[in-house]
């Protein structure tokens, strides 16, 4: 099976047209069609199926796609980390990080690592709720950034802590719920879930650590634009870092409800997965994460 017909099929699959994806793959199309073919032919299956529109994977090109993807990253990782166990530290790193990282962490790791390898191009994921880590199993990050999660699988991550981060439940000002002090009060209150789907999240977690059953989700979100949005209305009950509640930009339009149950303690911290051999570049990230993680610790107790 060779590796230039797996990238014209992951080509072919994510343009969605054969004559786009040869452009891409920088070949003609005719040569782009005979791969494809090929590769059909070695597998027993077809793997794209041609529609008014262009082409659309099959079920099995489905899967030989997602398996053809994970050897182009698996490759491009080996790549880079032999180049920079070589001295030359150039590449990409990738990293999905919570807001409060975003916030807190993220800017001053990026300013001292930048400075130190400007060669290295950092790309910044952010993502509302980390705890399934299916893009670090699937090798699309190299780093995730944020609550490290209960209950993770023994030996599969190797994880580090940076900071501790109160998640405060908020409400929109003006919210009929905004003095509320008990956390049972609220059970009946429309809430929004930060997660893949609503039977996760942390909202979930500080009721089930209070011995309270969670109440359904109202809305399911994974942007910050879409939290802040539904909180601000008034209507809509969330939990979020006690940082990002009390940033300029968004204490005027919200308020941290004064629950006597106070809020969820969590750890931030750096997870990687622990059978995959870190890249020199994530290793130096992390010692700067680390940095950064100190400063804002030592600027929050100041």
């Amino acid at each position: 099976m060779r590796l230039n017909a797996l990238r014209a099929l992951v080509a072919a699959v994510e343009e969605g047209s054969l004559r786009a994806a040869a452009r891409r793959v920088g070949c003609s199309q005719p040569a782009l069609t005979k791969m494809v073919r090929e590769l059909e032919r070695e597998v027993a299956a077809p793997l794209l199926m041609r529609s008014t529109t262009g082409v659309i994977a099959t079920a099995q090109g489905r899967v030989m796609y997602e398996q053809a993807r994970k050897v182009e990253r698996e490759l491009a990782h080996a790549v880079s980390q032999i180049g920079q166990l070589g001295g030359h530290m150039v590449g990409e790193l990738s990293i999905a990080a919570v807001p409060l990282a975003v916030l807190q962490l993220v800017p001053e790791t990026l300013r001292t690592f930048g400075r130190e390898f400007p060669q290295i191009d950092l790309r910044i994921r952010e993502q509302l709720y980390v705890a399934q880590l299916s893009d670090l199993r699937r090798g699309e990050v190299d780093v995730v950034v944020g609550p490290i999660p209960e209950g993770l699988p023994p030996g599969e991550f190797h994880v580090e802590p940076l900071m501790p981060v109160s998640m405060v439940v908020v409400a929109g000002t003006g919210s009929p719920h905004a003095q509320v002090q008990s956390l049972h009060q609220l059970a009946g209150a429309r809430w929004v879930y930060t997660s893949i789907a609503g039977a996760t999240g942390y909202a979930r977690l500080l009721f089930q650590r209070n011995g309270l059953q969670p109440p359904p989700a109202a809305a399911v979100v994974d942007s910050t634009l879409g939290l802040l949005s539904l909180v601000v209305t008034g209507e809509f009950l969330a939990l979020m870092p006690l940082p990002i509640a009390r940033h300029p930009a968004a204490q005027p339009f919200m308020t941290v409800l004064p629950l006597r149950e106070g809020g969820l303690e969590l750890m931030v911290g750096a997870i990687t997965m622990a059978d995959r051999a870190l890249k020199p570049a994530v290793r130096h990230f992390l010692s700067h994460l680390h940095r950064a993680a100190h400063h804002a610790t030592a600027a929050g107790a100041g």
